[in-house]
């Protein structure tokens, strides 16, 4: 099978197919599996994505799986490395190669993330133990007089020289730019996050060209348009109109796809979302989900750490899954919602 960038960036994109996010780093997961009552370990970090792995949805409705360092190098239970589970279901493997955001210098507020130095050895080494794709995470936040130039500039430059190091690596770059939804105060009106989420691709394919990075073998990963968590007045409509019109404007159509990320949403406000763009079409570029939350939240509840709830949970999954898929086809609708 051909492992070109632009055959990758194509398949991370199948049609009526998303990428799962089970990229939680260790302090996060933590805090997943604490809601549920289950202590974080090793073993039961491995035991929750093991069950999202082995699950039907998997081989129907998910391209590829981003996954954390340690997850990459661990075994199932059975002793199979979690890695084979994902490839044997047809799907690709991603890793998250971000080290993290951390205060941004002289830009109260702010962020940059941290991982380039040593990039290039850790994607040689992540593509030998299979890795076809990575991620980058940018933070952006807006509140008053935020975002600045200066990290909307920084965190671009950031994603421009992530993505020249994959694609040198034989790796596609998911860019992923977040305007955060869930920021502080979490008050911006919708017409805020459009205009933001503007200036934020704008600069990041200034960036991209400047880096000299090919477009046709990259996957553009946004938050949509979408009001503050405490002013969510918008309609589906309305964020999928604005979400489209920003895109419209910025991406160019050389890009394979872009994979929403699902920012704060509630699962069935994602989906809604996805599925209300898709309908709009036709559209330059393939439209679909890079999900975390929005995927695993009914799964890990339903499994609750406990091994006679791995059936239930991989039902929740399933369920979740092939929801996102009618979505990014176009052909969601609510009453389906009941079949769970």
């Amino acid at each position: 099978m051909s492992d070109s960038l632009q055959d990758i960036a194509n398949r991370m994109v199948s049609t009526g197919k998303g990428i799962l996010a089970a990229d939680e780093s260790t302090g996060s997961i933590k805090k997943r599996l604490e809601s549920i009552g289950v202590e974080s370990t090793p073993e039961s970090r491995r035991d929750y994505r093991e069950m999202m792995f082995r699950a039907d949805a998997m081989k129907d409705y998910i391209s590829g799986v981003i996954l954390f360092d340690e997850t990459l190098r661990q075994n199932a239970a059975d002793g199979t490395p979690l890695r084979d589970l994902i490839t044997g279901a047809g799907s690709l493997i991603g890793i998250k190669v971000d080290t993290g955001a951390v205060p941004l210098q002289n830009f109260p507020g702010e962020t940059i993330t941290e991982g380039l130095d040593g990039l290039p050895k850790r994607i040689a080494e992540y593509h030998d133990l299979g890795a076809r794709f990575a991620k980058w995470r940018g933070v952006i936040a807006i509140s008053n007089g935020l975002p600045t130039w200066g990290a909307v500039r920084s965190n671009a430059h950031a994603l421009a020289r992530y993505a020249a190091i994959c694609q040198e690596g034989g790796i596609v770059p998911i860019v992923e730019p977040e305007v955060l939804m869930d920021g502080v105060p979490g008050d911006h009106s919708i017409e805020r996050c459009q205009e933001v989420t503007r200036w934020v691709l704008e600069t990041l394919f200034t960036e991209l060209k400047e880096a000299r990075v090919d477009l046709t073998g990259i996957i553009l990963k946004p938050n949509m348009v979408i009001d503050g968590k405490h002013a969510r007045k918008a309609g589906v409509a309305q964020v999928a109109e604005r979400t489209l019109a920003v895109l419209k404007a910025t991406v160019p159509s050389t890009v394979p796809g872009i994979a929403f990320l699902s920012g704060g949403q509630t699962t069935e406000e994602a989906t809604a979302h996805l599925s209300a763009m898709n309908a709009m079409g036709p559209l330059p570029w393939k439209l679909t989900f890079s999900y975390g939350r929005a995927l695993q939240a009914p799964a890990l509840k339903a499994w609750g750490g406990k091994s006679e709830n791995v059936a239930a949970g991989q039902r929740a999954f399933n369920h979740r899954a092939r929801m996102n898929g009618l979505a990014a086809v176009g052909t969601w609708a609510a009453e389906l919602e009941k079949a769970a």
